[in-house]
């Protein structure tokens, strides 16, 4: 059954007054939702008149029309590629000239913002709003069947956050998302008809491919516009078996909204991934909602699928074995393999630092044209994830850093994520980041960035005598930059190459 979309279609028929699909007081049920998608798909085909592996970009903030077009693309046999609604116009026209895209479905409140930026694009002659009167007139084309797909053709085209430059668009086969599926159910939760799966990341990215498990098993999706933390907690009360992906600061956010403690009857799980999570926020995490957290280590060129550390392995008694546990990022999925290798590709020994790779079923066929990326970052059949790490005896993974982040001074290399894990045990440290920055003598120094807790103070000697307690005395930060706010993509991550531009013009101008 190579089509993915033929898995939900399996499951609109067994049961298909069952609730799919929630956005505000807008309801789908299976029926419903697989007739929309069918009627989307033979539109997307007949009046629009595209053909088998043409690309289709959804750009459109957390709506209910975001799975019944990805569904539609699917079932029409055509290719996905879901775009962040927070991109810059220019970025999203970007992604529809790289791609060759024939159709691009967006919303009213982006559609002014992006039409200007389309105009020039004769490669997509078809631009829709969702909820318009042609987007409902397309509901009205008599419904098609399922396309026949080779398992190998691409379904999602997952563009990178392009942090370090244009963005890459990796592409993702019907078999990666079947597997992808396959994997959290054998790892992480057995999904059941009603169990609620919240959406309150984009669903561009990695909550919206952890729909389709929920879907395929009967799952309810509950959509929410974007991720206000007074909501979510209002979810975990109104909702039963809730789950939820969420970026860390997402989770420190809700942390800090729950206040001193809560009890969220209704949530099953939280699965965080996409960027560091610093282990004394993870304890407050902890304590706040119980043991029902899970981190996934995944890639979007492995989607939410290369390691995974467990509900079960976030228990434990705080001692020292058990918060080292808590800074790995887990061991290898069902299926899939991990190793850490040198620049050459060898296996590197227990405890020895180098690149992350990993290879399975769920890795991607390459980077959408262009041959000079897919080339480094598929070498053998293993994917270079470009992460640092290394692995233990029991084969847990702790990812230092991303490799383009290191910091090299006086021929040692130095892990900015150690220093980082350091400076937030201190009370009035809201946030940091380390980078290195250039220096004459020693090749970079380590420069960190701090953002102060309202109304609480700390000064450089107070984080130099916290550093010194538990690291190197080589590792502590040369110098401090305060600051209100860290810089931050449209996923929360931090732009360490926004922090080393900063500290570049300040030699410029010195």
């Amino acid at each position: 059954m190579p089509n993915i979309a033929q898995y939900l279609f399996n499951r609109a028929r067994s049961q298909p007054k069952a609730m799919a699909l929630s956005f505000g007081t807008h309801t789908l049920s299976y029926g419903q939702l697989a007739d929309r998608a069918r009627r989307l798909g033979a539109a997307l085909r007949g009046p629009i008149g595209l053909y088998t592996g043409d690309r289709v970009v959804l750009c459109m903030e957390n709506r209910a029309e975001f799975l019944e077009l990805l569904f539609a693309c699917w079932t029409a046999g055509l290719c996905a590629v879901p775009v962040n609604a927070k991109l810059h116009p220019k970025e999203v026209a970007h992604i529809a000239r790289d791609c060759g895209a024939r159709a691009l479905f967006t919303s009213d409140a982006l559609i002014e913002g992006l039409a200007g930026e389309l105009a020039n694009l004769s490669s997509v002659p078809f631009i829709a709003v969702t909820g318009s009167l042609g987007y409902e007139q397309l509901l009205q084309t008599a419904p098609m069947n399922c396309a026949d797909t080779d398992a190998r053709e691409v379904a999602w085209i997952f563009y990178t956050s392009g942090t370090t430059g244009s963005p890459k668009g990796a592409m993702l086969s019907h078999r990666n998302l079947a597997f992808m599926s396959l994997a959290y159910h054998a790892d992480i939760d057995r999904i059941e008809p009603g169990h609620t799966k919240l959406h309150a990341a984009p669903l561009s990215h990695g909550t919206g491919l952890y729909a389709l498990p929920h879907l395929f098993a009967g799952g309810h999706q509950v959509v929410l516009p974007g991720f206000d933390p007074q909501e979510v907690l209002e979810s975990f009360e109104r909702y039963a078996n809730v789950t939820l992906f969420a970026a860390p600061t997402m989770i420190t956010r809700l942390v800090q909204s729950a206040g001193s403690g809560t009890a969220s009857p209704g949530l099953r799980m939280m699965y965080y991934g996409g960027g560091p999570m610093y282990v004394s926020d993870l304890v407050k995490a902890l304590d706040c909602f119980g043991p029902r957290l899970a981190q996934l280590f995944g890639q979007g060129e492995s989607p939410m699928t290369i390691t995974l550390l467990s509900q079960v392995d976030h228990l434990g008694d705080r001692g020292a074995a058990h918060l080292e546990r808590l800074g790995s990022c887990g061991i290898a999925r069902t299926g899939v393999e991990v190793k850490v290798v040198d620049d050459e590709g060898r296996e590197l020994p227990i405890g020895e630092v180098g690149e992350v790779v990993t290879r399975s079923d769920c890795v991607m066929s390459g980077y959408w044209s262009n041959p000079k990326a897919t080339q480094q970052a598929l070498r053998d059949g293993w994917l270079w994830t470009g992460d640092i790490g290394s692995m233990d005896e029991r084969g847990y993974l702790t990812l230092r850093d991303r490799s383009k982040d290191m910091i090299i001074s006086g021929g040692t290399n130095i892990y900015p994520r150690e220093i980082e894990e350091v400076l937030l045990r201190h009370p009035a440290v809201l946030e940091c980041s380390v980078v290195g920055r250039p220096h004459a003598d020693w090749g970079e120094e380590v420069i960190a960035f701090i953002v102060r807790r309202d109304g609480q103070d700390v000064s450089p000697a107070m984080l130099d005598e916290l550093c010194l307690s538990q690291i190197a005395r080589f590792k502590r930060p040369k110098h401090y930059r305060f600051t209100d706010a860290l810089p931050k993509n449209h996923y929360g991550k931090v732009l360490k190459t926004e922090l080393r531009r900063s500290l570049s013009q300040e030699n410029d101008h010195a």
